[in-house]
């Protein structure tokens, strides 16, 4: 018969092989996961590579060097809505001014919406081919390669080289960034980078803006909000409105003009508030801040 001690030490093994053998099975199915999570990784890039073409990487932007090019600058920035599909109908409906000249800004998120899935939603490469589209920047394209001094910063530079910068559509969580100065990305960091007094930029000789009669110094930051209906109808919501209309509005002598969403169906399926404003009448708001726009010779009439 065995002793206490000789059964107490037997137990004691039988509970440590038994708790190397669930570690052990456990590494073989944690293993297996990672071994698949990678293989799916490895699919989504090819996938990315193959199906998503991005555009040739924009120049690096020097904002002093475009001055005096006799062009209105405007800095077109999407986020993280379905309404980016109407990124092209703004774009190309602007291709008929001859003295207009658009960098377009894209979240990670937005861009998801312009893969080439339909004719809605064209490849960046296709945009790319949109006149007086000049540029297309990514949050990658912040940081291309290890910053040294004497370097331009993108953001810095895109804020001074823009005459008025229009964010549509502007996300629930875009619009929690601005309102909360945050800058996570490429188009939070041109509006927390933004002059907000006049005093650093200013307005560039010969340009005239119709915002300027607010505040003749001062260049305004458009938001065309575009969210779900709940999302719309959110309580924080509301507040960060508040702050960029009244404390922060363009009629305020402020620097934010907020564009209203409208009521109707969603693409999720829900119907009430919160769609983007009519991509026309984005259009019809750039124009207006543009006073000055001239159409090239044999222009389609819109």
């Amino acid at each position: 018969m065995l002793s206490s001690s000789t059964l107490g030490y037997l137990w004691e093994n039988v509970f440590l092989f038994s708790y190397i053998a669930v570690i052990a099975v456990g590494l073989v199915f944690y293993n297996a996961h990672l071994a698949y999570d990678l293989h799916r990784l490895e699919a989504l890039g090819k996938a990315d590579t193959t199906t998503t073409k991005r555009p040739s990487p924009s120049p690096a932007l020097k904002a002093s060097d475009h001055v005096n090019d006799g062009k209105y600058h405007l800095l077109l920035a999407a986020t993280g809505s379905v309404a980016t599909i109407k990124i092209p109908n703004i774009l190309s409906a602007l291709a008929k001014y001859e003295n207009l000249s658009i960098r377009l800004l894209l979240s990670n998120s937005a861009a998801e919406f312009l893969r080439g899935q339909a004719d809605e939603q064209p490849t960046l490469e296709q945009i790319a081919k949109i006149k007086n589209l000049d540029a297309i920047y990514r949050n990658a394209d912040e940081w291309q390669k290890p910053w040294v001094r004497g370097d331009s910063i993108l953001h810095i530079e895109l804020r001074r080289w823009a005459d008025m910068m229009v964010i549509a559509p502007l996300s629930a969580n875009s619009l929690a960034k601005l309102a909360l100065g945050m800058s996570h990305d490429l188009v939070s960091s041109v509006a927390r980078a933004w002059d907000t007094t006049g005093l650093i930029d200013g307005l560039r000789e010969g340009v005239r803006l119709a915002s300027a009669g607010r505040d003749s110094a001062r260049k305004v930051i458009m938001v065309a909000p575009a969210m779900n209906t709940a999302m719309w109808n959110h309580p924080v919501t509301k507040r960060h409105l508040d702050l960029l209309s009244n404390d922060w509005g363009a009629d305020s002598r402020g620097w934010f003009e907020v564009l209203q969403p409208i009521d109707k169906g969603l693409a999720c399926g829900d119907t009430g508030g919160g769609a983007m404003k009519e991509w026309k009448e984005i259009v019809a708001a750039i124009e207006t801040g543009f006073p000055d726009l001239r159409e090239r010779e044999g222009a389609k009439k819109t």
